[in-house]
C-alpha cells in the first residue's frame, strides 16, 4: 500500500485531504453499488452521481454535525473554509461542504481509521437511501 510515506495526515492542507477524500469516496460508492448486484455501466454511473453530488455529500455532513469528534470538527472546519473554484453548477456552500466531508474521509482514511470511515460511508449510504 502506498500510505507508508503519509505519517501526520493532519499536517496535510484541507484541499490535499479532500483529493484523497473524493477518490476514497468514489471508490467506496462505485463498490458499494457493483455490490448490491447493478450490472450495467450506465446504470451504475447515474446512481454514483446521485452519491458524490455536492448537494448530496453537503447532507451527508449536515447528517454527521452532531456525531463528529473534535477532531473531526477541526478537520471538517478548515476543509469547509478552503478557498477553491466551484462548478458552476453547485452552489458555494454546498461546494464548501462536500470539500468539508472529502477533507474528513481523506483525513479518517490517511490516519487509517477504518471504524470511523466506515461509520461515514455507511451514514451516506442511508443519506442516499433514505431519498435525500
Amino acid at each position: 500500500m502506498f500510505l507508508s510515506s503519509i505519517t501526520e495526515p493532519e499536517q496535510l492542507s484541507p484541499s490535499v485531504l479532500a483529493y484523497i477524500g473524493d477518490a476514497v469516496y468514489e471508490l467506496a460508492v462505485r463498490s458499494f453499488l457493483v455490490g448490491s448486484g447493478m450490472a450495467r455501466v450506465n446504470c451504475l454511473h447515474n446512481e454514483a452521481v446521485k452519491y458524490v453530488r455536492a448537494e448530496t455529500q453537503a447532507k451527508v455532513l449536515h447528517a454527521l454535525e452532531g456525531q463528529l469528534t473534535d477532531e473531526e470538527k477541526a478537520v471538517v472546519r478548515r476543509g469547509r473554509n478552503t478557498h477553491s473554484a466551484h462548478p458552476r453548477r453547485t452552489g458555494v456552500m454546498s461546494h464548501r461542504y462536500s470539500t468539508a466531508l472529502e477533507s474528513l474521509i481523506g483525513y479518517l482514511y490517511l490516519k487509517e481509521d477504518s471504524g470511523r470511515l466506515e461509520e461515514i460511508l455507511n451514514l451516506a449510504r442511508r443519506v442516499v437511501g433514505d431519498g435525500l
